[in-house]
């Protein structure tokens, strides 16, 4: 039996936040670059599919990185154009000039650079200090933003709450950055909670003090963890301050390769059931984003980590 069929949970409204949600779905980028063994390209564009299937509107599909670094994602060129014809945005990671250059030609209109808030982090995931990254980056998003006025570029901003080097990460330091991303070019902005250790009210002075410095928050999503059970609690924490997009993965899939200490992703499934039940709409079937982790688990060889999966699967079963 499946529990949203009876009218479960309950939507009861609470003031103060957004009447819609865009998720912004991560599992087949975020997700499977972190699994040890490779998936096949026909199973994640299948994947990707089943997503679109569900009403999610904005997938990540993958990423346009040297295969050395994340050798899970290097069929980006087989897979980008069996996914192609979707009727939903595709957003792909492109670090460098080299990877806009590949995923141009394919014709991707929806771009992702990925920097750092630390300076540890710039340096193991990048090899380079922040602002090194960010000049980097800055030929990528102006090359990318003139392409089209129907291009646009999400700045992915990591260790936004805390790192696993330098420990704590203070509130100015990540205002100047996503600041100097903006600047850049770039049109949104997903704030990284890498770890997994913000708590809310770490959230709501963070996304206070970007308000704070211009930064406005129709540009803002943010993409938590759920290494110490908070993501949830961080993400409500974020829609009382406005924020309407928020990253998720569908059955908790992902990690970060860079940042060992990174488990997973928030569940999509479990982010859709809270905000049902908070009245807030998104779109998405969450029978059919259950079948289509539990499909997924069942390629990956181990059930899914999300909570409301177990359970709807379970009784489903």
């Amino acid at each position: 039996m499946n529990t949203p069929e009876l009218g479960l949970p309950m939507p009861v409204p609470a003031e103060g936040l957004p009447a819609r949600v865009r998720i912004h779905e991560v599992g087949a980028r975020d997700g499977l670059q972190n699994e040890k063994a490779t998936v096949p390209t026909a199973v994640k564009a299948e994947f990707i599919r089943r997503l679109a299937g569900t009403g999610l509107t904005t997938i990540e599909a993958t990423s346009f990185v040297h295969p050395k670094w994340v050798p899970q994602l290097a069929d980006a060129e087989d897979l980008y154009p069996q996914i192609s014809d979707l009727p939903v945005e595709l957003p792909v990671l492109v670090p460098n000039e080299r990877g806009l250059d590949r995923a141009l030609a394919l014709g991707a209109r929806r771009v992702a650079v990925f920097a750092s808030a630390t300076e540890s982090f710039a340096k193991a995931n990048l090899n380079r200090t922040v602002d090194e990254s960010l000049a980097m980056f800055e030929p990528v998003v102006s090359r990318a933003k003139g392409e089209g006025d129907d291009v646009r570029v999400r700045g992915y901003l990591s260790m936004c709450f805390g790192d696993p080097w330098e420990g704590p990460v203070p509130v100015p330091q990540v205002v100047r950055v996503c600041r100097a991303l903006l600047d850049l070019g770039c049109d949104e902005l997903s704030l990284g909670d890498t770890i997994g250790v913000a708590t809310p009210g770490q959230v709501t002075a963070l996304l206070a003090a970007l308000t704070g410095a211009g930064v406005p928050v129709s540009a803002l999503g943010v993409h938590f963890h759920d290494t110490y059970g908070q993501a949830l609690a961080n993400t409500l924490a974020a829609l009382q301050q406005g924020v309407s997009t928020v990253d998720a993965s569908a059955g908790g899939l992902g990690g970060c390769p860079f940042a060992k200490s990174a488990t997973g992703n928030l569940a999509t499934e479990d982010l859709v059931w809270m905000l049902r039940g908070l009245g807030i709409d998104t779109g998405v079937d969450l029978g059919r984003l259950v079948a289509t982790s539990v499909w997924m688990a069942a390629h990956l060889g181990r059930p899914s980590p999300s909570r409301t999966v177990r359970a709807l699967s379970h009784q489903e079963s």
